[in-house]
């Protein structure tokens, strides 16, 4: 028997590309093309303007346009998580206020980065955001970008507060988030595609994921096993797709490329990457779609 959840967003989140034309402005409605089938294809939440979603390079009037046509589109049939993280506590707290009047029901707040700020000033800055608006929040903890960790025992005490619901789990420390789930009700999403089905095996909520732009059905069948007891189909569909999360993820290529190459590949709305972003060489386009054609025929 799997342990009850009652995941705040839902389970399968796609971490959304953002959709561009050929000319590089802002594709709203290939967002909307995309979220419907992407909802239609598992997911039951999208994730809008994160580091997948090229939010350094969008406009603080992208963002908002984004997430009220994806709105329209998906019709309260999905959550939509507005990323709305940056370096200044200030600006976020207005991307927090946008994203609410355009319809998102929930914001994923990055640590604020660059500047290294200690515990105690990212706890405080975590709380500002929560205190802005109505809307529950979202933490994601991803060091490699920040530059810092949101450290276990600064989630414990943020916890406490009512609309800090979620994290999203891109540090690698299966102890730190054993250790949260243990002593809180934060849901834990996978922010990393290898560990979704190790983290949901150990009380996780579901996965924010970079993949699921390509295989959202393959993703979520790997939740769906393990939910039905079928412990070893869903370790069976992890381990089929992981050549594919490696290629996308850890071959030195930004998902935001890996997602876009690959999604135009199948004739589904993606557009250019926006600089410093450059396109997947042809190379590399050619051996990703080959493997996702062996992981869709497998």
């Amino acid at each position: 028997m799997t342990p009850p959840r009652t995941p705040p967003f839902g389970r399968t989140l796609c971490a959304m590309i953002t959709p561009f034309t050929d000319s590089g402005a802002l594709d709203l409605d290939g967002a909307r093309q995309l979220a419907a089938h992407l909802v239609a294809s598992g997911c039951d939440g999208l994730v809008l303007s994160g580091t997948t979603g090229e939010s350094p390079t969008t406009t603080d009037a992208e963002k908002s346009a984004l997430i009220s046509a994806v709105r329209e589109a998906v019709a309260g049939s999905a959550t939509i998580v507005a990323g709305i993280g940056t370096a200044d506590t200030r600006h976020t707290a207005e991307l927090a206020r946008e994203a609410e009047k355009a319809g998102a029901d929930g914001l994923l707040v990055v640590a604020p980065y660059y500047s290294r700020p200690p515990q105690d000033a990212v706890e405080a800055h975590f709380r500002e955001i929560a205190d802005t608006t109505g809307l529950p929040l979202m933490l994601y903890d991803i060091p490699a970008r920040t530059g810092i960790r949101v450290e276990a025992e600064t989630l414990l005490r943020l916890a406490d507060h009512p609309r800090i619901v979620a994290v999203k789990d891109c540090s690698a420390d299966f102890l730190a988030a054993q250790k949260v789930l243990a002593r809180t009700d934060l849901a834990y999403y996978a922010g990393c595609d290898e560990h979704d089905l190790a983290l949901y095996a150990v009380g996780g909520a579901g996965y924010v994921s970079t993949v699921a732009n390509v295989i959202p059905r393959h993703l979520r069948a790997v939740l769906d096993a393990f939910d039905a007891g079928d412990t070893e189909q869903a370790a069976r569909l992890q381990q089929q797709a992981t050549p594919l999360i490696e290629a996308m993820m850890s071959a030195g290529l930004p998902g935001a490329v890996t997602a876009k190459s690959l999604l135009t590949a199948l004739r589904l709305p993606a557009g250019p990457v926006r600089a410093p972003l450059r396109p997947a060489d042809r190379t590399t386009a050619d051996g990703l779609l080959s493997l996702h054609r062996d992981l869709i025929s497998a």
